[in-house]
């Protein structure tokens, strides 16, 4: 008999490719949707939908119950005032939801850098989840640390189309690991679906390999047939300024740059790479995939 497992964020990126897994190969899946129209997709693959917000931790604790085990993570919310305050506000309810609710598999979305409470933006509120999970009594959590994502250059692709530039406030040549989000989907799925992990660890995804944003931009440069295509390393306060500007708060922003800025200084390069962390999918497929597709769509 297939398991039941419940899961967070099936609209978001990581979320909704690990959802399409587990529905094909037979898992009965309760996904927690403040959208229900979202969500047809899936409930047409047989999936259940339950209309709730991220935080009503009744709702959570009645999808969880019962469930052989969970996917949690914390989703974006680019309003909000304060990022780390709306991040412990879904923490706890997770938490709460788990202890009442019996619930004994866990599978965390984190990210490297999560051993870091502070100095890396919004990756801290990240680590504080971490913690909070491991005091969890009788309940087994597997915290996934994956990398800087590779599907973040779809952001920048009206940037890249309009200004004839790449950029952000990250250093050009310091190189981090780099993953897609399809191959972090592909480890929580198959985690999920064997639930082997016992206690609490930590699984980090390094992508194929390191990169610098001066190569990934010649990588999108190639493709898309500008070889010239520079990257700018944009300084903080206007980059700050620019995403204020396209509707994010202040804190979120400043968290974004913060995350960036922190990169330089080895928090994406804390894990050893091995060939259990390393995925398959390089900046080159992904490029050619996914960032391509959407470029031209612009």
């Amino acid at each position: 008999m297939k398991k039941t497992i419940a899961l967070l964020g099936a609209t978001g990126k990581v979320g909704g490719k690990i959802s399409e897994i587990l529905l094909k190969d037979g898992f009965h899946l309760k996904l927690i949707a403040q959208t229900e129209s979202k969500f047809e997709r899936f409930k047409d693959l047989g999936a259940e939908v339950i209309p709730a917000d991220i935080m009503d931790v009744s709702a959570l604790t009645e999808a969880f119950r019962n469930a052989d085990a969970a996917y949690v993570m914390t989703p974006p919310d680019f309003g909000a005032v304060s990022y780390r305050a709306f991040q412990r506000k879904v923490g706890d309810a997770v938490i709460e939801a788990v202890k009442k609710s019996g619930i004994q598999y866990i599978v965390n979305l984190s990210s490297c850098g999560g051993h870091m409470h502070e100095g890396n933006g919004l990756i801290g509120g990240l680590a504080e989840q971490e913690v909070k999970l491991n005091q969890l009594e009788n309940v087994n959590v597997l915290h996934l640390r994956p990398a800087y994502f590779l599907d973040n250059s779809l952001l920048n692709a009206p940037l890249i189309k309009q200004l004839g530039i790449n950029g952000t406030t990250a250093d050009a040549d310091h190189e981090i690991p780099m993953v897609a989000t399809k191959d972090i989907a592909a480890v929580a799925a198959a985690y999920l679906a064997k639930l082997d992990f016992e206690g609490k660890s930590v699984q980090a995804i390094l992508g194929q390999r390191n990169y610098s944003f001066n190569e990934i931009t010649e990588i999108i440069g190639n493709a898309i047939g500008k070889p010239d295509l520079q990257y700018v390393q944009f300084p903080v306060e206007q980059s700050i300024q620019a995403m204020v500007e396209q509707g994010l708060s202040a804190d979120v922003a400043k968290d974004i740059a913060g995350m960036e800025t922190s990169l330089k200084s080895g928090v994406m390069n804390y894990e050893k790479r091995t060939a259990a962390n390393t995925s398959p999918t390089s900046a080159e497929v992904f490029i050619q995939e996914a960032f391509l597709p959407w470029y031209n769509s612009l």
